[in-house]
């Protein structure tokens, strides 16, 4: 069962979700950027050490609170991991109010009809059962469109689609994440598909259960309102996808219903250089202009 009063917030509560769940392959990009270089650490463990101070920073910030995030993506090590000798899912929604989600793919595969699937998840029963005793609420799991091909597009919201009801069988929300590269010339094309191809799918969703969608900012303003009006939904929520924050926040406001989940452009200014004065003055206001983004939306 999921935990209702998490439901209720993630359904009602105006706010965004916070992406906090980079993986090892992401992360010294993002600690690059939070002032922190590759030579300041000489193993994963020591990298991971330095991601989670860094996540610990921005949660225990006055600025980040379920006043204005609702939601916020863990990385399994994060999920493990603890603030101030509390698991960090618990942290979060006891000391925060903000809802804890878990990143459970394990990557993407080679690019096959313009499409990247994820990578098998050996091991994704036990997973979810160790979430459930960290008292997470949901999942994510993100796959890539890079061409707009129909077939490739049908496989990965397939895949995305049978991997979230496994999840719900075990309780917990799945938000989907089948992300369309902003890079790509035919975007808006490959955005008509992905739309077809889910509503199609959410026919597949069992009665009296929902999914999440995490997708990118479309090209053409509320192509997703169809989706955002579906009652098999729980949510849309958008990625930032290489976007600035400025650039972001502007094409989220044009989108009704959607509300953002983003991560770089979360964590865009923040340095460890900075005092903790400077650090949440940079992260008030930027949790701000998101949330500002999300209610327009």
């Amino acid at each position: 069962m999921m935990n209702p009063t998490m439901a209720q917030k993630m359904t009602e509560k105006d706010g965004f979700i916070a992406a906090l769940d980079q993986s090892g392959g992401s992360t010294p990009k993002a600690l690059k950027l939070y002032g922190v270089a590759e030579d300041s650490y000489s193993n994963d463990e020591e990298m991971f050490a330095l991601i989670h101070a860094m996540r610990a920073r921005i949660i225990k910030s006055p600025a980040f609170t379920g006043e204005k995030v609702i939601g916020a993506i863990l990385f399994e090590r994060t999920m493990d991991g603890e603030i101030d000798g509390i698991a960090t899912a618990d942290y979060l929604w006891d000391k925060r109010g903000i809802v804890p989600f878990l990143k459970v793919d394990k990557g993407l595969m080679s690019e096959d009809n313009g499409v990247q699937l994820m990578k098998p998840m050996g091991g994704l029963d036990a997973l979810l059962e160790r979430a459930i005793t960290k008292n997470i609420f949901g999942t994510k799991m993100r796959s890539v469109v890079n061409a707009a091909n129909k077939a490739g597009i049908e496989a990965i919201v397939a895949q995305q689609f049978e991997i979230g009801k496994q999840i719900l069988g075990h309780g917990l929300m799945p938000i989907l994440e089948p992300e369309v590269n902003i890079k790509i010339a035919d975007k808006a094309e490959a955005e008509e598909l992905l739309l077809d191809a889910i509503r199609l799918h959410l026919d597949t969703v069992p009665t009296g259960q929902q999914v999440m969608l995490k997708l990118s900012l479309p090209t053409k303003a509320n192509l997703y309102k169809p989706l955002v009006d579906d009652p098999r939904v729980m949510r849309v929520v958008a990625l930032s996808g290489g976007y600035s924050r400025d650039e972001a926040n502007r094409l989220l406001s044009a989108n009704e219903g959607v509300i953002a989940s983003f991560s770089r452009a979360l964590t865009e200014g923040l340095s460890q250089d900075q005092t903790d004065a400077e650090f949440d003055a940079m992260l008030a206001a930027t949790v701000d202009s998101i949330f500002q983004a999300s209610r327009a939306a």
